[in-house]
């Protein structure tokens, strides 16, 4: 069955850095553009970070272009988010997303607090 599966959040203090990874199985991984969102208590869930197929083109957030870099490996069915710079305001539950047409897969979330 389909699965994505997050890793990496945890608790970290403003300016450090976090890398996430979503894992994916059963389908085909190299098909789907990935993405990655958060939702903070009491917010909507936004999109942070969108890579294509190939992994060539990206979009980020304006909140976060310039310190998050979101990268695939195909060969891993493999999604990361490298956060650096962290935020108090990045706190959230981060999500990864495939999507191919109307077909959309979600995680489970992974939950990144930054404080101090």
């Amino acid at each position: 069955q389909v699965q994505l599966v997050e890793s990496g959040g945890g608790l970290v203090q403003p300016g450090e850095s976090l890398k996430l990874s979503c894992a994916a199985s059963g389908f085909t991984f190299s098909s789907y553009a990935m993405s990655w969102h958060r939702q903070a208590p009491g917010k909507e869930r936004e999109l942070v970070a969108f890579i294509t197929t190939s992994g060539i083109n990206t979009h980020y957030a304006d909140s976060v272009r310039g310190r998050f870099t979101i990268s695939r490996d195909n060969a891993k069915s493999t999604v990361y988010l490298e956060m650096n710079s962290l935020k108090t305001e990045d706190t959230a539950v981060y999500y990864c997303k495939a999507t191919m047409w109307t077909t959309n897969y979600w995680g489970q979330g992974t939950q990144v607090s930054v404080s101090g």
